[in-house]
């Protein structure tokens, strides 16, 4: 192996993965099934958020000897978003946990018109130059 491939940094990479990993699993999205008396099942749902950071700093050349530096962190927001119901008969539901989104939210949702709008704007004004450009 290279020298690269044996630094510190990795190792600290690899655990701050795996806990985060440990964290955040398959059931953190869609959690573990509750079945009510009457049968009904029903599904949390998560919005699972993370982030992670590792740095360090070799001193070598001026130092009497190779030493290293580092440090590592991780953060996991797990915010449930709804609730899936599963009746024995009848239909499947999706209960919302916030029904009144945020303003981030509304933006978000309004974002495929704003492109469209835009995009057909510059093809207007294209169409507009061509037409020109002909006479």
């Amino acid at each position: 192996m290279s020298n690269r491939e044996n630094h510190p940094i990795n190792s600290m990479m690899d655990v701050t993965l795996q806990r985060i990993h440990e964290m955040a699993d398959g059931d953190s999205v869609i959690g573990k099934p509750i079945t009510a008396q009457n049968g009904t099942v029903i599904l949390p749902v998560s919005k699972v958020s993370y982030g992670f950071a590792t740095g360090g700093s070799d001193v070598g050349a001026k130092a009497q000897r190779d030493m290293f530096g580092g440090g590592s962190g991780a953060g996991v927001s797990v915010v449930p978003v709804a609730f899936l119901v599963i009746p024995p008969e009848g239909e499947v539901r999706l209960l919302q946990v916030n029904a009144k989104p945020g303003a981030m939210d509304c933006a978000l949702d309004l974002l495929p018109d704003v492109i469209n709008k835009i995009t057909g704007l510059w093809a207007d004004k294209k169409a507009d130059a061509d037409k020109t450009e002909k006479q």
